[in-house]
């Protein structure tokens, strides 16, 4: 039921980008897909709408049009589009320091964190110390009274660490702290984003979303997981006692965003990971970010910044969790030597597995990839390249 030669896919693209839905074909039949989902918008106009394959292979049946999925550290691109809008409505200043807007987080050390340090992975707040768990993180009171006890592993700005799961912890409880209604930063992205620009995406999926739109996740394997990674963070990952197993295995790990029963876990943010929707609604988010925002009312000024290029931290752009180099900046990740997307003044978030969106201002364009099987490593999915070779040549 599962066998990707037989894979039907669905939807239509504009003449100019037939390739792409070649090279999306071709990766049921090249790249082991299974199911998945690839859309993009192009100065507004929705040029790629692509979906197939399986959804759920146990059952055989097909990925539809409405089909969502989880999309792991994509969700931190989407969670960073709240702080963009926080900061173009006079909310938020990345320059300042997070304790401006909420005095307890400057305790143990952390009174000179700035923003601008937080979103790029900068302050040393990658693992935590004490334990995290599902009722914690339900409880943001509780969850917001950790996260001030951290103590920061070194001096904010020195280092880049990937904040796996920790990052989207701390923008949820500063964006409540500035929004004048508090609210979480999933409640927020429902009513100032998603329900704004009729986006299927949830970060902190409802209870009410049906099984049967959700597609579960498929490995690809224990071996190909393990050695896709650089050997180095192989090795972090394997000791208990590293920062990188403490920031992603466990404490709560990544694990948290599912369910046995429910496929997903529902009504439970993880702004860093756990969110959940269709590769349309990344696309056309990122399109409206890389078009000026005039529908979410960005400001000039927010999209400025975010075009920006990353800023070294005083040590490199060298990830001590990841092990290699990397370049973030509020909240989304830049285009760089080891992960190029769109132009210099791209920003965006991939997830672990294969999925990828991106705003590429210089044309206006938006784009989104996702998928319920999980490739190996953290180096760019074949699959998502050969779509967006494919996307390069019709752009040509």
């Amino acid at each position: 039921m599962s066998n990707p030669s037989a894979a039907t896919v669905n939807g239509h693209v504009s003449p100019r980008f037939a390739g792409v839905r070649t090279a999306f074909e071709e990766n049921f039949t090249k790249h082991n897909e299974l199911g998945g989902a690839c859309c993009v918008y192009l100065r507004g106009e929705k040029v790629v709408d692509l979906w197939g394959g399986v959804r759920d292979p146990a059952t055989g049946a097909p990925w539809e049009e409405d089909t969502m999925v989880l999309v792991f550290s994509l969700t931190k691109g989407m969670s960073a589009m709240t702080l963009a809008l926080a900061h173009s409505r006079g909310w938020l200043d990345y320059e300042a320091r997070v304790a401006d807007n909420w005095p307890e987080f400057a305790q143990n050390g952390k009174e000179a964190i700035t923003v601008r340090h937080l979103l790029a992975h900068q302050a040393g707040l990658h693992a935590f110390h004490e334990n995290i768990d599902r009722a914690i993180i339900a409880d943001p009171d509780r969850l917001a009274a950790i996260l001030a006890r951290e103590a920061p592993a070194w001096p904010p700005g020195t280092r880049n660490a990937y904040h796996f799961l920790s990052l989207g912890f701390y923008e949820g409880e500063l964006l409540r702290r500035i929004d004048p209604a508090h609210r979480t930063l999933g409640q927020f992205f429902q009513d100032e984003i998603a329900t704004p620009l009729d986006l299927d995406f949830y970060i902190g999926l409802p209870d009410v979303i049906p099984n049967e739109r959700l597609a579960p996740l498929t490995q690809a394997g224990l071996i190909k997981s393990v050695f896709g990674y650089p050997f180095p963070m192989i090795r972090a990952l394997m000791n208990p006692w590293s920062d990188a197993f403490r920031a992603c295995i466990v404490n709560p790990g990544a694990g948290v965003v599912t369910d046995k029963d429910r496929i997903y876990a529902r009504d439970l943010e993880v702004p860093s990971g756990g969110g959940v929707g269709t590769a349309r609604a990344i696309a056309k988010a990122y399109g409206v970010f890389a078009t000026g925002g005039s529908e979410l009312g960005l400001q000039p000024e927010t999209l400025a910044a975010l075009r920006a290029p990353a800023m070294p931290p005083s040590r490199g752009f060298f990830d001590e969790v990841l092990r290699d180099d990397a370049q973030y900046a509020l909240g989304f990740m830049k285009p760089f030597d080891g992960f190029a997307f769109g132009h210099a003044d791209a920003f965006g978030a991939p997830g672990a597995g294969g999925s990828l969106g991106y705003a590429d201002p210089s044309i206006g364009l938006g784009y989104g990839y996702v998928t319920n099987r999980i490739g190996p490593g953290v180096e760019p999915d074949p699959r998502d390249v050969a779509l967006r070779e494919a996307l390069s040549a019709g752009l040509a």
